[in-house]
């Protein structure tokens, strides 16, 4: 393999914003299942992380694709919900687009420990990010079945030689974080303008 599993998703990053600083909604969705293969690399612990992202980066692909010059701008897709006040609906692209930005939070946080925590487990880093990100938005059950499947989490070097490649891992993790969380935090910000970045999971 050519470079890290991250290199694409970085790649990637340099194309998800107008010329005016819109966030675009496909090339945003592209980098998102760009990591998609980093998450396969983590196996069963991660099963529910990828489906959950999957899921919802194709509820927003399809809107995008009913119509995609009213839609080719990201937050297009929540405007359009907010007037006609379905944004709060479960399948909606507004509750589908917080769940994947909270769910990218979690892997940012966790790529972000495995950088700065050395020493410490793969299993350490998943729950200290999770506890720092999605876990005050979900309810009991989620929680424990997230906790559960964080005890399946791979060994670390293990990990860390498989996403390696022939790249510098430390090196595009470091990339990966700082360029990505900027974008992330753009998306909390426009959610949290039209009141809905602090919707809970039912």
């Amino acid at each position: 393999m050519e470079g890290t599993v991250f290199a694409p998703a970085i790649e990637g990053m340099k194309h998800v914003k107008s010329e005016e600083g819109e966030m675009l909604a496909m090339p945003f969705l592209d980098v998102c299942k760009l990591i998609l293969p980093v998450i396969d690399k983590f196996g069963a612990a991660m099963a529910l992380v990828k489906s959950d992202i999957g899921g919802n980066i194709t509820r927003l692909e399809n809107k995008y694709l009913s119509n995609p010059s009213e839609f080719h701008f990201l937050y297009s897709m929540v405007r359009v919900e907010i007037e006609a006040k379905t944004s709060k609906d479960s399948s909606s692209c507004t509750n589908g687009l917080l769940w994947l930005t909270r769910a990218m939070d979690f892997l940012v946080g966790l790529f972000r420990d495995l950088l700065e925590h050395p020493d410490w487990t793969m299993s350490q880093a998943c729950t200290d990010s999770y506890s720092k990100t999605l876990k005050k938005w979900h309810g009991w059950l989620a929680s424990s079945t997230f906790t559960l499947a964080m005890k399946l989490a791979p060994e670390r070097k293990k990990f860390m030689d498989v996403v390696g490649g022939t790249g510098d891992i430390d090196l595009d993790i470091e990339k990966f974080c700082t360029t990505f969380s900027p974008l992330l935090e753009e998306n909390h910000k426009f959610l949290a303008s039209v009141g809905m970045d602090d919707l809970k999971a039912s």
